[in-house]
């Protein structure tokens, strides 16, 4: 496949996750004020907590479907029909079983529920009735929809996006109708099942139209599971890897429950909410490009390798830090405009969620290339995240609340994911000296700083006052967003070739 068609399918998939992604934060921060006000603080809470506890259910699907997209790399760059088929058969059957052990297991852990919430003001009743209706519904995903990732690591991810989105929105929807003029809890809750049937329906007959030929069986799926031993590898190697990012994105609403409040869990939740937008927004942009270093790795061009890697990285950054300087900037003021001034979180916590987030956007590049390279074989790195961020987060957490919490989270991150797995990646898959990417990322990182210093005391917000109105809070927006983003965009062009090498590649495109 051409560089150039898997720039074309990349811009598409990244086209359609903008538009549903603009779409579902317009109807996110909405319904959220809707759901607040009518269903409370508390319920929101604990909405978000069985959410995370149904996360440890689904521990047991980590790594299984990237292992699979990234052994049919290969096979769909070769257009070898029978084997992708074979390949989906033997996904299938892996995820049917993992079904039924989430299932059993989401049977035990109902029977604690009652000691998870002893103190709860909410019926029991509707607490199992919310557990059971989000666990039907993720069930869904492993007994109907495992063809899909098919379409993902065929760089067609936008059909599964259309779909999925289009379910979620009209769902989110329907709950705000009818909960806005009810209040009812169960009401809201009994959207998830017959959303998930319809969408797995159209999402199956989707794929039967892209790809007629595609016959898999789970039956021959068990069949064919020894003749891909690659397939077992890879899972439990990145199953590990998936334990530590689901540590670090999952169990931080749990701690805070544990060792602040449950109201605090609500609180943080709109930030978090924030948070999460911004990053699917990051990832609907360049995670569209997943499938693509793939391909491009699977070509075997090394020069091009190491060009498109610098100009992902640049992107990364570039839009890293125009986002860091708008939250660091803008969310006080949203969050007084969006819920009011009893939601705003002290300045410090802001900090500290922002240089989380930081690293969570600028690792993307790194990311995606350790993963088409296949290197998951430093199964101790996710063990270790896993470790420091916990010890630090319940000590923290104990001392100091919630942020306590988060500096688990960025110690863990610092540690693996900005300092191991850049080394891990050039030692292992480039072969070259991990200083060249300290060079860059330094290099990178001073650039983006100083528009951000500049802007700082050019554009104070103290002078604007974004929190006295939306007018004021957009208008405040616009002038530092554009001033940063420009500022940064200049200075990356002239001292970085990957920003230059990007450009040039999409003027000649747009000619």
């Amino acid at each position: 496949m051409s560089y150039e068609s898997r720039l074309k399918k990349s811009l598409l998939n990244a086209r359609i996750n903008l538009i549903f992604y603009f779409l579902s934060l317009a109807l996110s921060f909405f319904s959220r004020k809707i759901f607040l006000d009518t269903l409370g603080a508390d319920f929101m809470g604990l909405i978000s907590t069985l959410a995370n506890l149904l996360g440890f259910l689904n521990l047991a699907e980590l790594g299984i479907s990237t292992a699979i997209g990234y052994v049919l790399y290969k096979p769909l760059f070769e257009r070898d029909e029978y084997k992708i088929n074979e390949i989906i058969s033997v996904f299938g059957y892996i995820y049917r079983r993992i079904g039924f052990i989430i299932l059993i297991a989401g049977c035990i852990l109902a029977c604690f529920l009652p000691f998870i919430f002893p103190n709860t003001t909410f019926d029991l009743g509707v607490i199992y009735f919310a557990f059971f209706s989000f666990l039907t519904s993720s069930l869904i995903g492993y007994f109907a929809n495992y063809k899909q990732t098919l379409l993902g690591a065929d760089q067609k991810n936008y059909v599964v996006t259309t779909y999925y989105q289009t379910a979620v929105l009209i769902k989110t929807l329907l709950q705000m109708s009818l909960v806005y003029y009810t209040g009812n809890y169960y009401l809201w809750i009994s959207f998830e099942i017959p959303l998930g049937i319809t969408y797995s329906i159209i999402l199956n007959w989707k794929v039967k139209q892209v790809y007629p030929w595609l016959k898999s069986e789970v039956n021959q799926g068990k069949l064919l599971f020894k003749k891909y031993p690659e397939v077992t590898k890879y899972i439990k190697q990145l199953f590990v890897h998936k334990l530590g990012g689901f540590v670090q994105f999952q169990t931080t609403p749990f701690l805070v429950y544990t060792f602040v409040s449950l109201k605090t869990v609500a609180y943080y939740g709109n930030y978090a909410l924030v948070i999460d937008k911004i990053s699917i927004f990051i990832g609907n942009l360049l995670g569209s490009t997943n499938a693509g270093v793939g391909n491009l790795i699977a070509e075997g061009n090394v020069k091009r390798i190491q060009q498109v890697f610098w100009e992902l990285m640049g992107i990364r950054f570039m839009i890293a830090g125009t986002i860091s300087f708008a939250l660091l900037q803008l969310t006080a003021g949203f969050i007084t405009l969006w819920l009011g001034s009893e939601y705003v979180l002290p300045q410090y916590i802001l900090y500290l969620i922002i240089i989380n987030s930081f690293i969570s956007y600028t690792r993307g590049a790194t990311d995606q290339f350790i993963y088409g390279y296949g290197l998951f074989q430093d199964t101790w790195a996710p063990i270790t995240e896993v470790a420091i961020n916990l010890i630090v987060a319940i000590i923290g957490g104990h001392f100091w609340g919630l942020p306590g919490i988060l500096m688990g989270n960025i110690t863990s991150l610092f540690i693996i994911i900005v300092i191991w797995k850049p080394y891990f990646l050039y030692s292992q898959g480039f072969k070259i000296s991990v200083l060249h990417y300290w060079v860059g990322y330094i290099k990178h990182l001073l650039i983006i700083i100083l528009p951000a210093v500049v802007c700082y005391y050019l554009l104070p917000n103290e002078i604007f006052t974004p929190e006295k109105s939306f007018m004021h809070w957009v208008k405040y927006g616009a002038a530092i967003t554009s001033t940063y983003s420009i500022s940064t965009y200049l200075l990356l062009y002239i001292f970085t070739p990957g920003i230059r090498t990007f450009t040039y590649r999409i003027l000649k495109r747009g000619n």
